[in-house]
Parts: structure tokens; sequence; C-alpha cells
């Protein structure tokens, strides 16, 4: 048990640490733990929009690819210009006193060589996670937004995830809850008379 809580304090760590790369694109900052979060949401989709494909596999690495992190910290692309993590030795230490460690290791390492299909939906998860974010940035006026993504859509592998880029890419960010532009906005929700059952 004493290991298992090891564990689950080391997943707490990517709470605290920061994705580096918003250093350089000058707006906002989000921890590995929040890029974690949509990244699994978003391996869900692309396994239930494909046949044949293990969707709990995907979901499984989308939830476990930057584990290592929580040892290694988050290295941006200058940063991997002069600096290259032991990885390996870190998904292998941190899965070694585990009774599921070896099913942690295979998957990190299945999602790292991209050779499954499950594997490249994942690595497309995680890009996609990117593509949203940047897209949510260059919606508020970041102008660097279009530069990343161009590089960033370059990278997807899969055509149900190019689709899906492309459609993000045509959404207002804020669409999903800003998409009725009626009077509620100045009057808010009617308040109901005394004794009034009708559903508003």
């Amino acid at each position: 048990m004493k290991m298992l809580a090891n564990f689950l304090f080391e997943a707490g760590m990517l709470k605290r640490t920061p994705r580096t790369g918003f250093q350089f694109l000058g707006s906002g900052e989000e921890s590995v733990a929040e890029h974690v979060f949509r990244t699994v949401y978003i391996g869900y989709v692309l396994g239930r929009m494909t046949k044949e494909v293990d969707t709990d596999k995907i979901i499984k690495m989308c939830l476990f690819h930057d584990l290592p992190e929580a040892r290694t910290g988050d290295l941006n692309y200058v940063n991997k210009k002069y600096v290259t993590p032991d990885e390996s030795k870190a998904i292998r230490d941190l899965s070694a006193p585990l009774p599921f460690g070896g099913e942690i290791m295979d998957l990190i390492f299945e999602f790292t060589a991209g050779e499954s299909t499950e594997a490249r939906l994942a690595q497309d998860a995680d890009q996609l996670e990117l593509i949203l974010a940047l897209k949510e940035h260059k919606d508020v006026g970041n102008r660097y937004s279009d530069e990343w993504l161009a590089f960033a859509l370059k990278r997807l592998k899969t055509d149900i995830a190019r689709e899906l880029a492309e459609t993000v890419l045509e959404t207002d960010s804020s669409l999903w809850w800003f998409s009725d532009k009626s009077d509620w906005w100045v009057h808010g929700p009617k308040k109901k008379e005394k004794g009034d059952k009708r559903k508003d």
C-alpha cells in the first residue's frame, strides 16, 4: 500500500508541473495535469469515432503519456534543443515498484513508439489538445498562435484527427456557451410567480 500511496503522490506532482511552452507563446499557463485531463477526453472521442480500435487502451495511453514528467519536468521544443531527458529510466523507475507497473510501462512505450493505431490516435489526441489550446489563445488575440498551429497540424497522423482539427480551427472557442445571444444575457432567467409550476 505504501508504493500505491507514493504512486498517487507522484501523479499529483503533475498538477504542480507547468507546461513550459506557454512561456514562449507569451500568454496563458497550464499544468501537465490540465493538459492530460483534456487529452483523455480527446482520446475517448477519437477512439469512439474510429472503427476496430481499443478505445480503453487509447484512454490509458492518454492518461499515462506524460506521467514521466513528474520526474523529468516538461521540456518544450526550445529546451529539447539542448536537454535530453532520460525518459526511459523515469518510466522504468516509476513503474518498477507497482504491481501494475508493467502495464503502465508498456502503454507509455507503445505510445512513444507510435506504431499501433491506438498509439497514433493517442499521439493525435496529445496534439489536438495543444491545437485546442492554441485556438483558444488565438481567439483572444495571441498573434503567435497561427504559427504554432501550422506546426502542430503537421504532426497529426490520422485522418479523423485532421478532420477534427479542421473543425476546431473553424469554430469559435466560446461558441459552446455563447451561441445564444438573446435577451437572456440582459434579463437573466425569468423569476417564477408564487404558485406558478410552469417550467421555464
